[in-house]
């Protein structure tokens, strides 16, 4: 190939992708959907310290397929190298469609309604903002990983730092919450805290917990983008998964240090709340611009790591070769970038974007899990050799493997018909994969050659 990616992400900017990418809007909402589910702030705490725990061991994990297969594509090249192209090609088909897609259409459209707090937009306006935001962001990255990089890492440190001021302010200005005024005793009487709850309570709070820590795993998609990516890239995901826990556990603080636990679990809008208490009115407008910045974060390191996917199968054979082409310019896969930006768009027009994520975004815990067993059967290879290593094998691995499984057996449980049709969605790609192979007699399954 004439065109090839050029290696521009030093560790810096690669944790600020992992740190920018994890932290979007969910940190601004969740916390109300956690805290109704465990009703206590010791344990809501725990579902944080619990959810940032599995979130380090699933980078440990990463960090090490990562430093022995420093390609892009991650998790892609992960599962293709442990087990076949069709697994692979599974988790390429699932992001594309629903997945990562899927995610940035949510967030585009997160994005433009908290626009909608500064700018008047009725339904069309929403969604012509939220696509204008992914073509802005489609975009730069377009034109080069480093300035969509750059803009990331300044994007990062911008929204840690207002982050840190907000946990600051909270704990010096805002008026403890056991000195507020009460709320009204009929909202109370209805959702007064209980120091009780099931296990099946807390294994939901701790998948909405998960979900605030999603993208974790993102920064191995631009491998071949990153300097030394054997050493970068498990350095930026341990580093980012603990700067992302330590943020999200303060900021769970100044939430309970500043409200009532019945008004944490019936908000909609918990650091807005949380603001107006702290600083009076106009913190709701405070709080918008931040989930504003955040978001728009998210979505620049999210549109840049899925082409880097679509790149990498295509190559492998997997997908059209137009899906491979590297700018002569820009040096990125700017075909890719253009499909993923098209196909994210008419998600966000048409409103699919919100069933198809919320019946496939678990199964992404699927891959997870087989991603971590991988370990298992790769270090009995004589040819692997990682140059890093999960600490404390094989209990993490297992840990994080029975999490995962965990996860996604509760939400069968929970909701059988709508995981049965997400399950069908992903595994459609299956018959898929094996015509796109039939029609290549000369390709070997298990090729992974440049073209």
């Amino acid at each position: 190939m004439a065109s090839q990616l050029k290696r521009s992400i030093g560790i810096v900017k690669a944790t600020a992708m992992v740190v920018g990418t994890i932290i979007g809007a969910s940190i601004f909402v969740q916390p109300s959907v956690i805290t109704g589910y465990v009703p206590s702030a010791t344990s809501v705490f725990l579902v944080w310290i619990v959810a940032g725990i599995l979130t380090f061991f699933g980078a440990l994990v990463c960090a090490e397929l990562s430093s022995a297969f420093p390609r892009t594509g991650g998790v892609y090249v992960f599962l293709k190298e442990t087990y076949s192209p069709s697994i692979g090609f599974l988790w390429g088909w699932a992001m594309f469609w629903s997945m990562h897609s899927g995610i940035i259409a949510a967030i585009a459209v997160i994005f433009a309604r908290y626009m909608a707090h500064f700018i008047p937009l009725d339904s069309a306006g929403i969604k012509l903002v939220a696509v204008g935001g992914i073509l802005i962001l489609s975009a730069i990255n377009y034109i080069g990983v480093r300035q969509g990089s750059i803009l990331q890492t300044a994007i990062t440190i911008g929204k840690v730092a207002a982050i840190l001021i907000i946990i600051i302010v909270g704990f010096l200005l805002g008026t403890p919450a056991t000195e507020t005024v009460a709320i009204q005793p009929s909202l109370s009487s209805t959702i007064a805290p209980s120091s009780g709850f099931s296990f099946n309570e807390f294994a939901l709070a701790l998948v909405a917990g998960l979900f605030a820590f999603g993208g974790w795993h993102m920064v191995t998609y631009a491998a071949e983008e990153t300097l030394e990516p054997q050493k970068t890239i498990p350095r930026a995901l341990l580093m980012g998964t603990l700067i992302v826990t330590v943020c999200y556990i303060a900021m769970n603080a100044v939430y309970m240090y500043v409200l009532p636990l019945d008004q944490v679990i019936s908000s909609t809008k918990v650091a807005a709340d949380a603001a107006d208490a702290i600083v009076g009115a106009g913190g709701a407008a405070i709080m918008s611009g931040l989930v504003i910045f955040s978001t728009f974060g998210a979505l620049s390191g999210i549109i840049l790591a899925g082409p880097r996917v679509y790149y990498s199968m295509s190559n492998d054979g997997l997908l059209f070769k137009w899906f491979g082409a590297v700018h002569p310019k820009f040096s990125t896969p700017h075909r890719a970038i253009i499909a993923q930006a098209v196909w994210a768009s008419i998600l966000v027009f048409t409103g699919t974007y919100q069933a198809l994520f919320t019946r496939v975004v678990y199964t992404e815990w699927i891959f997870f899990a087989l991603m971590a067993a991988g370990l298992f059967l790769l270090r009995k290879r004589k040819d692997y050799s990682p140059s890093y290593s999960v600490w404390g094998y094989p209990v993490i691995p297992a840990i994080f493997i029975i999490s995962s499984l965990a996860i996604v057996i509760n939400q069968i449980v929970s909701d059988p018909v709508e995981s049965i049709f997400g399950l069908l969605l992903v595994v459609i790609g299956l018959p898929i994969y094996y015509i796109w192979i039939r029609k290549k007699p000369g390709k070997k399954e298990d090729s992974n050659e440049d073209d």
